[in-house]
């Protein structure tokens, strides 16, 4: 009977000293988290209504930046953009034909009505003497001085004179007149910029939409994850036609638990260890973490309760980043303190 205490208890001992050397281990040994790479993946989708063309690249195919991924059908919006063109280009014309009016009128009136008002001039001095010499005949002829006949032929030359002086005058008001008729063709001229200033803009507007109709990747190089169309189907303001991942912008994702809060910080190195290349470490860092925690009960009561939370943080690989496929998982293992 002593001797099975005695082995009961040699068999405590050691599973006691076993169990105290493992945690003894996990101790001394640098803290890990259960992690799991993820991608920021980009949706490309259409911003109109057409009918799919072509979809250049499929699932898993490289990418180049800025690449043309799909095409749809733009018939209608060019029709109409051939349409403004050419409305631009009557306008154009019409504009120059109006400008050489403009130009002719403005430089003919200044120099006529010059003319004209020297015209005028000529004809009031020369009624004036007119009227002077009709006057002295008329006194000279109740004198006896004169003839009738000559004082008809002054009073001829002094209507002529007067007949030649209204000429002038409504010559003179007509070549003014003329004024209005540039105002006139610079207003229309302006109508005219003004028209051709609107179908610019509604082009602009239109080639802005056609380029909609031409699908492009982002300004870096991606890789096709997810092939959301095909040509021939119909696409909607909004419908999905690829989904790309940079293959620079992934990541490791973890859950610190609030215990471990003070033993976590943003700039911490770590190292990742993925299931799928075990024992192989890459250098990382951590670059985010949260704020709020995650998975919180409804209702904390307990410190169990408290003890669940968990804060999500975010692990920057810092080297081979590109060999990393989103979803696997792995160990992320703090090393030390990065700043």
């Amino acid at each position: 009977m002593n001797r099975r205490r005695l082995v009961l208890a040699l068999l405590i001992a050691v599973t006691a000293f076993a169990v105290g050397a493992m945690l003894w281990r996990q101790r001394r040994g640098p803290v890990h988290y259960t992690g799991f790479v993820e991608g920021e993946e980009r949706i490309l989708r259409s911003e109109v209504t057409g009918r799919v063309l072509e979809v250049a690249f499929g699932e898993g195919d490289a990418v180049p930046a800025n690449a043309i991924v799909a095409r749809l059908a733009d018939d209608d919006v060019q029709s109409r953009l051939a349409a403004k063109r050419q409305q631009i280009a009557v306008a154009d014309a019409d504009i120059g034909r109006q400008e050489e009016q403009v130009r002719l009128l403005e430089s003919t009136w200044k120099t006529q009505l010059d003319a004209q008002h020297a015209e005028l001039r000529r004809a009031e001095a020369a009624a004036t003497l007119a009227t002077r010499t009709l006057a002295r005949e008329r006194a000279l002829v109740a004198t006896g001085a004169s003839t009738a006949q000559l004082l008809d032929e002054a009073r001829a030359a002094h209507d002529q004179a007067r007949s030649l002086a209204e000429r002038a005058r409504d010559l003179v008001a007509h070549q003014e007149a003329e004024e209005r008729r540039i105002a006139v063709a610079r207003h229309e001229l302006e109508v005219l910029r003004a028209q051709r200033e609107l179908a610019a803009a509604e082009v602009a507007e239109l080639e802005v939409t056609v380029a909609k109709y031409v699908i492009r990747a982002p300004a870096v190089a991606t890789t096709v994850q997810t092939k959301f169309i095909w040509p021939g189907e119909l696409a909607q303001p909004g419908s999905a036609v690829l989904s790309v991942l940079d293959p620079f912008d992934k990541y490791v994702q973890i859950y610190v638990p609030v215990a471990d809060l003070h033993a976590v910080r943003v700039g911490d190195r770590v190292e990742i260890e993925l299931d799928s290349a075990p024992g192989r470490r890459v250098p990382g860092e951590v670059e985010f973490l949260a704020d709020q925690a995650t998975f919180t009960p409804e209702k904390i009561e307990t410190r169990s309760d408290r003890m669940g939370q968990v804060y999500r943080a975010k692990v920057r690989i810092l080297d081979g980043v590109e060999r990393f496929r989103p979803g696997t998982e792995g160990n992320v293992y703090l090393v030390r303190r990065g700043r």
